[in-house]
């Protein structure tokens, strides 16, 4: 398969892991919950885990490529408080006021 379109995901917290399996056709997530999330991957995308905390979606179709990684994404959404959870590698979260205050008097 020729992939043409990526989107990469990056997992931000501690214990938060991803893994694929069954050549790419499965998606295991470890996000802080009581059990680990599955995701099914649909035909035309594959999934390959570099890190950890690294999760690549490739894909010969761009809409099902970004829907797919959007899905992913929905699983646990990025807290602009903690700074957790998954984002996607060229987002920009801007942190709420309080926090900047807090981190910038340390």
């Amino acid at each position: 398969m020729e992939t043409r379109y990526f989107q990469i995901l990056r997992l931000l917290g501690v214990g938060y892991k991803a893994r694929a399996e069954a050549d790419g056709r499965l998606l295991c997530l470890k996000l802080g919950y009581s059990h680990e999330v599955e995701l099914p991957v649909p035909p035309a995308v594959r999934v390959f885990c570099f890190k950890p905390d690294i999760i690549c979606c490739a894909g010969i179709d761009k809409a099902r490529t970004h829907q797919f990684a959007a899905a992913v994404r929905s699983v646990k959404p990025h807290d602009s408080y903690n700074e957790k959870g998954m984002r996607y590698k060229d987002e920009v979260i801007k942190l709420k006021l309080w926090k900047k205050d807090y981190k910038l008097k340390k």
